[in-house]
């Protein structure tokens, strides 16, 4: 009994870009009240062999004064998985947040984009 709640604690726990993304999607910008992956403000999330996760972003704008908010929240969203040891968020402005091109089509709809 004892080995199989041992081979149990073994047991690496598995995310990919997907799973990643769908804990983020709890994420919102502040402003705009959306989900910051649905705004298509994730670029790229990586999780490397070392369990830390690597999450390039962007912002709404370059003056974005919640930048620093929304990215404390994507740190401690992913810090809360389990197995994972560290979490870096990179801010990229390449390339620019177009909510035409990025944001999916139920945002673009609560934007007044067609």
């Amino acid at each position: 009994m004892n080995e199989e709640k041992n081979d149990d604690l073994k047991k690496e726990i598995i995310y990919d870009s997907d799973s990643l993304l769908e804990v983020l999607k709890a994420v919102e910008d502040p402003e705009l009240k959306m989900s910051i992956v649905e705004l298509g403000l994730i670029y790229d999330v990586t999780i490397l062999e070392d369990k830390s996760i690597t999450v390039n972003m962007t912002l709404t704008s370059p003056g974005c004064p919640v930048g620093p908010l929304i990215q404390s929240q994507i740190y401690y969203k992913l810090m809360d998985l389990d197995g994972i040891d560290d979490v870096e968020v990179n801010i990229v402005w390449d390339p620019p947040w177009d909510p035409k091109i990025m944001a999916s089509d139920e945002v673009k709809l609560m934007l007044g984009i067609f």
